[in-house]
């Protein structure tokens, strides 16, 4: 199958061929849903923490004596009953949220998104993207009059992916709202799910044929 190249400047420089193994196969919503979850799960920090009454300072004097009070009998001011006390049953850093995805399932799920992305005209694949110097205006601008171009429209969220590892791309683009970009190698199912349009350069389609048809 084919689609348009693009220039720099939003000019149509010809056709290039894209596998149809990749870009035709037909979208699992299944497959891409747990694909999608577990790689959401893998990515997920565990930072909540709480403690229990064991690791909770204090609570070591037995605050009544046990019988004759007539109240509840205590043992400790750090029961998770008492204010101040542990918590019972409250998330932990040792809770393990990893989850395995077998290769053969993230690669058939990021043929699927590809597919779907290219079924919805939010594939647009550009001859080469070259700058003089690392500068956001630079990077603005021609992405600017690229989709202004393409699309008639400005741009909303956008991944960018390489063929290579250029510097001069990354500084330029970090800093720009919405956009970001990936290395063709490390594309995957979730990325492109975050953002509503792809940008490959045109070395990038074989380095995905070459990784995808393994």
């Amino acid at each position: 199958m084919k689609i348009d190249i693009y220039n720099q400047e939003g000019k149509k420089e010809g056709q290039t061929d894209l596998p149809k193994e990749i870009f035709e196969k037909e979208f699992n919503s299944d497959l891409v849903h747990q694909v999608l979850v577990g790689m959401q799960a893998n990515r997920r920090q565990n930072i909540a923490h709480t403690k229990d009454r064991s690791e909770k300072r204090g609570g070591g004097k037995k605050p009544w004596r046990q019988k004759g009070t007539g109240r509840a009998r205590h043992g400790s001011t750090r029961s998770p009953i008492w204010v101040g006390g542990g918590v019972t049953f409250g998330p932990r850093k040792e809770r393990n949220f990893k989850k395995s995805i077998p290769i053969k399932m993230r690669r058939n799920a990021l043929k699927c998104v590809l597919s779907q992305k290219l079924r919805d005209k939010e594939i647009f694949v550009i001859e080469g993207l070259k700058i003089e110097e690392p500068k956001t205006k630079a990077i603005y601008d021609i992405l600017k009059n690229l989709f202004g171009v393409i699309k008639k429209e400005e741009i909303k969220t956008l991944l960018v992916v390489l063929d290579k590892k250029d510097d001069k791309l990354v500084r330029g683009i970090k800093n720009i709202p919405n956009i970001d970009v990936i290395e063709a190698r490390n594309l995957n199912a979730l990325d492109i799910s975050s953002y509503k349009d792809l940008l490959i350069l045109k070395g990038s389609i074989k380095i995905l044929k070459e990784i995808l048809e393994k």
